[in-house]
């Protein structure tokens, strides 16, 4: 079975061909702030990503008529439990529309599976989106009844890497205990108790570590200020899109702020410092969550090839539990696995139900 598989990412496009579990070809196309920030909404650079996936199979001499199946990496939607699912009507239209309630770009890998698949009369699948809910109902609540928490984070390479490690300590991932960092443009730290996200940062809903394109938590009542010059809709851009680094020095390409850095400029020293302080600092938040047992501390995402971001890390963190260090990801590895094992029989792919997992208590009602 020949699998494309999509992975648009707040900084980058990456794309995939598997023949079964062999990979022909991965590569990934960075995409500076400036350029994604020229797009009024993540909708609308749907053809612009589109254009980059049938270059790079241009290039590798692959038709998308010889495509057995499309896999895209997913969010937006309304929140959906873990597992592989079969992208249909509904879930194309809720994801275009983000009925969950996020506007991230890993929508467009539903979006551009769902509609390749249709175009070729093949089928499509996403797999562990950006809204698998799988939180605690302490994690749910806030000062404000009625208002809660929400789960938004890197699902997809969490539990790849959960799993990954798991194996090397010889248990499974539903019997650990680990706190997982997705350390790239975006940022998340999730805790992993028995196989199941139970708390985390919400990375693209302005909660957690600020990231180079996103602003990370900012007390309310200087939110509250902000808005006074500023549109709400501005401030969602800055919670996804233009807030990080993008709000510091105009870019959201960590290697140009790390050659500030390596110069000593005195404003991105201190910005590159806060972002990892912040980091560990959620590190520690979730260690409370799992009360102190704590099998491994991941770390993962583009952002750990930076020496410095993972020494920091573990300076303030390692007294927690041991830290691994995984760079990158293995989201198109764990697309392709999954989905070949529902295409063989192997596994049942979920069914979309256009209802979100978390839908208020019954106070709410």
């Amino acid at each position: 079975m020949r699998l494309l598989i999509i992975n648009p990412g707040s900084t980058s496009t990456k794309v995939s061909v598997f023949d079964d579990d062999n990979n022909v070809f991965t590569e990934s196309v960075f995409h500076d702030a400036p350029l994604l920030l020229s797009f009024p909404s993540v909708n609308e650079q749907l053809p612009f990503r589109k254009k980059i996936v049938l270059s790079l199979l241009s290039e590798y001499k692959i038709r998308l008529e010889s495509i057995d199946a499309f896999v895209g990496r997913g969010g937006c939607a309304y929140s959906q439990k873990e597992g592989v699912m079969r992208i249909d009507d509904r879930l194309y239209e809720d994801t275009r529309d983000d009925k969950g309630g996020s506007d991230h770009p890993a929508k467009l890998g539903v979006m551009m599976a769902y509609e390749f698949g249709k175009e070729f009369s093949k089928p499509s699948f996403t797999i562990n989106p950006t809204n698998v809910d799988e939180y605690e109902d302490e994690a749910r609540i806030t000062g404000l009844k009625g208002v809660y928490r929400r789960a938004q984070s890197h699902v997809l390479n969490q539990k790849g890497i959960a799993r990954l490690h798991a194996a090397k300590l010889g248990k499974r991932y539903e019997d650990s205990l680990f706190i997982v960092c997705h350390i790239d443009g975006g940022i998340t730290i999730a805790a992993h108790k028995y196989g199941k996200m139970i708390d985390g940062t919400e990375g693209a809903g302005g909660d957690g570590p600020f990231t180079p394109t996103r602003l990370g938590s900012i007390p309310l009542m200087e939110t509250a200020r902000f808005l006074e010059t500023h549109s709400p809709a501005e401030l969602e851009a800055m919670c996804s899109r233009s807030g990080g680094f993008v709000s510091h020095f105009g870019t959201s390409d960590a290697n140009k702020v790390h050659a500030l850095v390596e110069k000593g400029d005195e404003h991105a020293v201190l910005v590159w410092q806060a972002m990892v302080y912040q980091i560990a600092k959620s590190i520690g938040a979730m260690a409370t969550v799992l009360e102190g047992h704590v099998d491994a501390i991941l770390l993962t995402g583009g952002l750990v090839r930076f020496a410095d971001i993972v020494e920091n890390i573990r300076k303030r963190t390692e007294w927690i539990a041991p830290v691994s260090v995984y760079p990158g990801e293995v989201e198109q590895e764990e697309m392709a696995h999954e989905v070949l094992l529902v295409l063989s029989g192997k596994k049942m792919a979920n069914v979309y139900t256009g209802r979100p997992i978390f839908d208020g208590f019954s106070w709410d009602r």
